[in-house]
């Protein structure tokens, strides 16, 4: 009922759990059986073990999140020799989400992929290009289409690329990044945000600028997925949000073919499971057999 088929990779159910919101599942594991769950996309991975930024990494705000964690996380080699053969234990489809600050980065990070049981390479292209004055990849369609069509080149896993929302245009994006060799979309990244502390008189992040996400994105994030189905053949997978069974059922119809889960884990380590079961139900509800027959409907 609620299997999803991506660039050929079955997925038991459409419910993914997004990158830098689940680590690499053990956490969760204490709190429900996270091989029930269709994939786990891996923490941010870049080929040096990164610390992360200093101060306030994470600020809750009105129905959201704002998050300036700076991709911390172990490196590309002890995540290959540790997190993941725990991962592989589980049960479940690996997307590795993969960043970097320059092309050669990604390049050596995911020739070390290549040959590992990852099924799926999330290519993160939010990140600032470091050589480039520190824009990031994702904010103009022209410069991913380069990179991107360099990454498939070295990718022999299919290569699914995150999309960021603060991109010149979400849809020319897409179709960029599709014409340059993406085998999938995902969508969308946090959205740049600002908090201040009015006491101390300066922003709460020492980066200035931080993600949001959660609920509050949500319409905006439902948005750009009905728009870029819309737009290219690839699937694409939603993200932005999702809370709930209903959520996931709205993206499915605007378009998306699986969906993933970010904020939630935070305030409800048991969205996953919950998510699946009300999926489950509506489709019982509703008489659908096959969860793809609702995909693109709106």
């Amino acid at each position: 009922m609620l299997k999803v088929n991506i660039n050929g990779v079955d997925f038991k159910n459409p419910v993914i759990a997004a990158s830098g919101t689940f680590g690499f599942g053990a956490e969760y594991n204490n709190f429900y059986d996270v091989g029930i769950l269709g994939g786990i996309s891996s923490k941010g991975l870049t080929i040096n073990q990164k610390e992360g930024n200093d101060g306030i990494r994470v600020f809750e705000t009105p129905s959201g999140m704002m998050n300036s964690v700076g991709l911390n996380n172990p490196g590309i080699d002890r995540f290959i020799e540790n997190e993941l053969p725990n991962m592989e234990l589980f049960g479940t489809n690996i997307l590795a989400n993969v960043g970097g600050g320059c092309f050669d980065d990604y390049a050596e990070a995911i020739e070390k992929l290549n040959n590992t049981s990852v099924q799926i390479i999330e290519l993160n292209i939010s990140c600032p290009n470091v050589k480039a004055g520190g824009m990031a990849y994702g904010i103009k369609a022209d410069v991913a289409y380069e990179f991107v069509k360099k990454i498939k080149r070295i990718s022999k896993k299919p290569l699914m690329v995150k999309l960021s929302p603060n991109a010149e245009d979400i849809v020319d994006m897409a179709l960029k990044c599709e014409a340059a060799g993406a085998d999938s979309l995902s969508l969308i990244n946090t959205l740049k945000g600002l908090a201040i502390d009015i006491y101390k008189r300066k922003p709460i992040f020492q980066n200035v600028y931080a993600g949001l996400s959660g609920p509050a994105v949500k319409p905006i994030a439902l948005r750009m997925v009905h728009e870029v189905s819309k737009a290219v053949e690839i699937p694409v997978i939603g993200l932005g949000g999702i809370s709930t069974g209903v959520d996931a059922i709205e993206f499915m119809m605007a378009g998306a073919s699986a969906i993933q889960i970010g904020t939630i884990n935070f305030a409800n380590p048991m969205a996953g499971k919950e998510i699946i079961d009300e999926m489950e139900a509506f489709c019982i509800s509703q008489g659908i057999k096959d969860i793809n027959e609702i995909v693109g409907i709106i």
